[in-house]
């Protein structure tokens, strides 16, 4: 794009000068004729300004292309000029892509520059998931009269990748007890071998020496075997709420309660798999994700690229219809039969909650986090923060075993930067 056009800053002022000249001979005064001559003189050369310069060359240097989500970058970009006249006004404005935020800096500058000089400027951006391709920056140049100015473009080809680290966590999740038949960390409740106490039985034929209550024997003379509460590895399903429901936020500063599901997916699919379990994770939305319950390094890397990269966390809702009944079909025939559902939802419409009892309902141990989008600004606001407390406390008291979603879990997963 290269655009010229005029200014219209010496529009109405060659009347106003000719008006002083006029004035200024009818009244003898050499002042105002004076005025009007150098009017006339300053009209004159604007009407003979030639166009500006356009000859600039714009680098852009991004410190850390790629951030992890949340995470701040610094941007410096350097505009040359490489012609050979001065530009008297030369503005630009960075082509910074729509996911990103600026957080300090500006991402535009101001300035005149000689042949050969060069201006530099810095912001800083917080990242956000996805690849982030920088659009031409904008500039515009003006002549020594400002009556022309040249409207064009410059390109630096520059990306910034932000993919989901999904890095070892010490922090535990809080699962239900629906396990597998591996030893793990979910604490059951049936007896067998582990370490804390669980119960008492008759001795069978058999039974390790070491679990026999031997102080028993010598009080009773009955032979007693100690039983442990077995601890044993879960399958885990992390199920997002990409509904365009789901796409809300607190203000314009917070990413929205879809990212901040996702990124507590994240962690906790991290600290899932780093205790032994086997974690998969599923979109709840028009568009179908899916990653199978696995362990594993390569199983993490998956992980990252479908959280990151896959279409249907974008960081926008999506335009396609949402089929309820399709959805929760093609969720349940994937669901493996003992796995639970850690599900990740906002839980501000009806719906959500609805899905959540359904799970539960078919058999699988259902936890939900639910990041919290809602303030108390105006009285519909407020409005519908009571709605969503109802909903929690109504999950709360359908569930058959724990849950999880207070504000106070939510929070610490958002400002987590």
């Amino acid at each position: 794009m290269n655009v010229l056009r005029e200014t219209n800053r010496w529009h109405g002022v060659s009347a106003m000068v000719l008006l002083a000249a006029g004035v200024g001979i009818f009244t003898e005064s050499p002042v105002t004729l004076l005025v009007g001559v150098v009017g006339v003189a300053f009209t004159a050369y604007a009407r003979t300004a030639t166009p500006p310069s356009t000859a600039f060359e714009l680098s852009r240097v991004v410190r850390n292309p790629t951030p992890a989500p949340g995470d701040e970058t610094e941007v410096e970009v350097t505009v040359e000029n490489v012609g050979d006249r001065t530009a008297p006004d030369l503005r630009v404005v960075d082509g910074v892509p729509d996911g990103l935020r600026v957080t300090a800096g500006s991402p535009r500058i101001g300035t005149a520059l000689r042949p050969g000089k060069r201006a530099v400027f810095t912001y800083t951006v917080e990242a956000v998931r996805g690849d982030h391709v920088f659009a031409p920056a904008q500039a515009l140049a003006r002549d020594f009269s400002g009556a022309l100015e040249q409207e064009f473009e410059l390109e630096d080809e520059t990306t910034i990748s932000c993919t989901s680290q999904l890095e070892s966590t010490a922090e535990d999740v809080p699962l239900r007890e629906q396990t597998i038949r591996h030893v793990g960390r979910v604490t059951t409740r049936e007896g067998g071998t582990g370490i804390e106490f669980f119960a008492t039985r008759e001795y069978r034929p058999g039974d390790p020496l070491s679990r026999i209550d031997w102080k028993r024997k010598a009080r009773t003379g009955e032979l007693t075997t100690v039983e442990f509460r077995e601890e044993r590895t879960a399958t885990v399903v992390l199920l997002v709420d990409v509904r365009k429901q789901a796409y809300l936020t607190s203000d314009d500063e917070d990413p929205g309660a879809v990212e901040h599901s996702i990124r507590a997916a994240g962690d906790a699919f991290s600290a899932l798999l780093d205790n032994g379990d086997r974690v998969g994770i599923a979109a709840l939305g028009p568009e179908d994700a899916w990653l199978a319950p696995a362990t594993g390094e390569t199983h993490r890397v998956e992980a990252r690229e479908l959280l990151s990269h896959a279409s249907a966390f974008a960081r926008t809702p999506s335009d396609e219809t949402f089929y309820s009944t399709m959805s929760l079909r093609w969720l349940r025939r994937r669901l493996p039969s003992d796995a639970q559902v850690v599900f990740f939802s906002p839980l501000c419409d009806d719906f959500a909650p609805k899905i959540a009892r359904r799970l539960d309902a078919i058999g699988h141990a259902v936890t939900v986090v639910s990041p919290d989008p809602t303030t108390d600004v105006s009285v519909g606001e407020r409005l519908a923060q009571v709605e969503r407390r109802q909903r929690l406390q109504s999950i709360r008291a359908s569930a058959s075993g724990p849950w999880t979603g207070t504000r106070t879990s939510c929070l610490a997963l958002r400002w987590r930067r």
